[in-house]
Parts: structure tokens; C-alpha cells; sequence
């Protein structure tokens, strides 16, 4: 277990989008998540990282409620999950980490799809998929069927049905993965444009620290089901005693792993 710095709750952000109280959720005798709370106010990036199996993707699972949490409450825009599961989620753009899509259809008949479960008219939904597939460089592919698709392209896909109702609070769990430079660079610009100019609240888990750390206007460490600590980067650097140091060796130090040199030595025999 790692160094928790701290062990009151996080502030509430101002004009909080996402606000998360003290979930619990078990698998078997496994506890993913032990009173988990945090919040994600509006125009905010939150960068949620920890260790596989930290419970990083049971947390956005059970804030969404496709998890059912055991304690604690969720709530979105003020009112909780619970109380209306259908109407909060339609407010959400979310990206699993491994995206599940129809592989039987086109990515053209797939994005029609969702866009039309989000309620968008025909003429908007049309001119938003357009943009979407040009931008990420689907264009010319959107009429093959998504089960011949790289990797990359499903990302994407994944991605253009997230972002394409314009939600305000987006979910995003590993959204970068099989990216090419150019679409990651799009997507990380894009997260902030909404950000900033939308008031999008996003909640951003990821394993490369150098984009948390570029991107994100706050962290939260997850390990073994728990927050280890809370806020702007710089704060929890020197709250750990850390100053000068990036965010990977912070990460290394408060999840207990921070000296690796043994293992490199063993590997490399």
C-alpha cells in the first residue's frame, strides 16, 4: 500500500458537474473501490491514474452505474445516478477502455446509431459525423464494416460516438490507446477546447503520466480501491515531499514503487 497524503475528502469544486461520495464496490472477496470520493467541477480535466487494477475503470463504471456501487452516492448535474440512470447517462459522453461496438455495421451506421439514441436531428447528426470523420482521418472508410477496422480506427469510432452529442461530462478510460500521434494531438486539443470554451467537465484515466501531467488540471492517484491523494499536481508533489520532481516519479513513490532498479537488474540478466 502506498503513502496516502491526507484522509479528509477532496474540496467540492465550484459548480461540481460530477460529484462522487464514498463508494464501495466489491467483486468476490476483491475490493475494488473503498469509499472513493472525489468531484469534477465544470471546465475542469481530472487525470484519474493508478496502477493496473487500482480500480480506475470500476470507478467510472459505477459512476455511470453499469456498476452497481454497494455504499456511497453518485451524483451528476446535481441529481443522483440512481434516481434517473436513463436521463443522467444521456448527459455523458464515455470511452471504455476496451470499446465494445457492432461489428456487423459500417462506422457510417454505427455513428447514425448513436448519434440517433442521443436524440440528434437527421441534418445535425450528418454534418457533426462528417466533421468528426474528417478530422480523425475516417473519411473513405466510414462505409466498410467496423469488424475489419485496426485498432486505431475503433478508437476513434469510439471517440466520435463520445463526443458527438456534445456532452458535458465526458468519461474517458484509456481514450488514447492505438491512437497515431495525430489523433491523440487532435483528441488532446480537442478535451481541452471543451474544456475551457464548452465548461465540459472530463474525467481522464490514463497510464502515460507525461499527458496527465500536460493536460490535466488535477489528479487523483487511485491504489488497491483507495485515493491516495487529491489535487493540482504541484500541490501533491510537495505535499510528498517531492519539489522539483515530475509526475511519473511522484506516482512511482505513492503507489510504493518508486525504486524499480532491482527489477531492471534481474531483467536484464
Amino acid at each position: 500500500m502506498g503513502t496516502v497524503l491526507g484522509s479528509s475528502p477532496p474540496p467540492t469544486p465550484l459548480g461540481s458537474t460530477l460529484q462522487v461520495d464514498g463508494i464501495s464496490k466489491a467483486f468476490g472477496s476483491v475490493l475494488a473501490l473503498s469509499s472513493v470520493s472525489f468531484a469534477v467541477g465544470a471546465g475542469e480535466i481530472v487525470g484519474l491514474l493508478g496502477p493496473n487494477g487500482a480500480g480506475k475503470s470500476t470507478a467510472m463504471k459505477a459512476i455511470l452505474g453499469l456498476v452497481p456501487a454497494e455504499t456511497g452516492d453518485v451524483r451528476l448535474f446535481g441529481r443522483k445516478v440512481s434516481d434517473d440512470p436513463e436521463g443522467t447517462k444521456r448527459l455523458c459522453g464515455y470511452v471504455p477502455e476496451t470499446p465494445a461496438l457492432y461489428e456487423f455495421l459500417t462506422g457510417a451506421e454505427y455513428l447514425d446509431f448513436v448519434a440517433d439514441m442521443y436524440g440528434l436531428d437527421p441534418t445535425t447528426r450528418a454534418d457533426r459525423i462528417q466533421q468528426f470523420l474528417n478530422g480523425f482521418e475516417l473519411a473513405g472508410h466510414e462505409n466498410s464494416l467496423i469488424s475489419g477496422y485496426s485498432q486505431g480506427m475503433r478508437q476513434k469510432v469510439a471517440l466520435i460516438a463520445a463526443l458527438v452529442h456534445r456532452p458535458k461530462l465526458l468519461l474517458l478510460d484509456e481514450p488514447l490507446n492505438g491512437l497515431d500521434p495525430r489523433s491523440a494531438r487532435i483528441t488532446k486539443d480537442l478535451l481541452r477546447n471543451l474544456a475551457v470554451h464548452e465548461r465540459a467537465a472530463i474525467l481522464f484515466s490514463t497510464h502515460v503520466l507525461e499527458i496527465a501531467q500536460a493536460i490535466c488540471d488535477r489528479v487523483i492517484i487511485l491504489h488497491h480501491g483507495q485515493v491516495l491523494a487529491s489535487g493540482p499536481f504541484a500541490t501533491i508533489r510537495d505535499r510528498a515531499g517531492l519539489a522539483g520532481h515530475d509526475l511519473e516519479e511522484v506516482f512511482l513513490t505513492l503507489t510504493g514503487t518508486g525504486d524499480l532498479r532491482d527489477v531492471v537488474d534481474a531483467l536484464s540478466r
